[in-house]
């Protein structure tokens, strides 16, 4: 029997969208690729496969999970089923220069970017970025993995030189424009097969990890997901009435890198601008925020599976 494939390294993250296609008494397996073998001699499954792979997966000690879903997806693609988020989306997911390329390339600004390797060549960066204010992260990133925020470049020597630098899992440390919002916030724009589902005010006046899943593991640092600790002040809220101009470009992005489910982060600066900066193709919700606007993104996620399982099994 036909049924829904998920490839996936991370079990809490998953664990909602498994509940919702037993909701929806959609038949449907899981596929935890951080480690195995795959006979490429052999024919997949019938089936829909939906991959969840993150770039961050070697947080968890994961390193290889990428390469190997890359593997399985390129396996999956050459019998032609049906894959949600392939081999595309990955490249993109697990390097920020591939994102930047490919939304320059769909028109979208994103910060002024100069990515490096090795330490010298860092600083050398962000002396041609001449802005006061800059940001380092990680090309190969999430869980805000490398995301530092420097007002000189004597500042930055010193991180680079000293015993608290995060050597990134691919070598490539990208060196940022810092764009300065008038408001402490970022907006996620949640996207569900292709289309805008809607877009999420994150409060980023803790820091820089964004994570909107309900479950996260950030040592020595203050999750932003943490029930407990947002009562006070909601840190993920769903905006209402919400639907700016550029979700349009957003939307033919997505459709052109052949992206199906993705959040893509954006900022405006002081003058109005907005910024791109991060598409995330393994995207997680915040269950308080949906429940106080009545809007489930894994419930529409699992729909949306479903609908291209009953395709397959018309």
């Amino acid at each position: 029997m036909s049924r829904i494939y998920v490839l996936h390294e991370n079990n809490e993250w998953t664990d909602h969208l498994k509940d919702r296609l037993e909701e929806l008494e959609l038949p449907y397996e899981l596929w935890h690729l951080d480690e195995g073998k795959l006979d490429l001699t052999s024919t997949p499954p019938e089936g829909v496969f939906y991959n969840r792979i993150s770039a961050s997966s070697h947080t968890r000690d994961h390193r290889y999970a990428p390469e190997f879903t890359e593997a399985v997806l390129a396996w999956l693609e050459r019998h032609g089923r049906t894959v949600i988020n392939g081999s595309r989306a990955l490249r993109l997911e697990v390097s920020k220069v591939n994102q930047y390329m490919a939304l320059n390339q769909a028109g979208i600004d994103t910060p002024k970017t100069i990515a490096a390797v090795g330490k010298n060549r860092i600083v050398e960066a962000a002396q041609e970025l001449e802005m006061d204010s800059f940001i380092t992260k990680h090309n190969r990133a999430g869980k805000g993995q490398g995301v530092q925020l420097f007002h000189s470049i004597e500042a930055l020597k010193g991180y680079v030189e000293g015993d608290g630098f995060e050597e990134p899992v691919d070598g490539i440390t990208l060196i940022q424009q810092y764009i300065k919002s008038p408001e402490p916030y970022i907006i996620r724009h949640e996207f569900v097969g292709g289309k805008f589902l809607y877009g999420v005010k994150v409060d980023t006046s803790e820091g820089f990890e964004l994570c909107p899943a309900d479950a996260c593991s950030i040592e020595d640092m203050f999750c932003p997901t943490d029930g407990e600790q947002q009562k006070s002040k909601a840190k993920f809220e769903i905006l209402q009435d919400y639907h700016p101009p550029f979700i349009d470009q957003y939307e033919r992005f997505l459709e052109e890198n052949d992206i199906q489910v993705a959040g893509i982060e954006a900022i405006q600066d002081e003058d109005g601008n907005v910024y791109a900066y991060d598409v995330n193709t393994n995207t997680n919700y915040n269950s308080d925020a949906e429940t106080e606007a009545d809007i489930y993104g894994m419930l529409e996620l699992a729909k949306y599976l479903g609908s291209h399982l009953e395709k397959i099994q018309a």
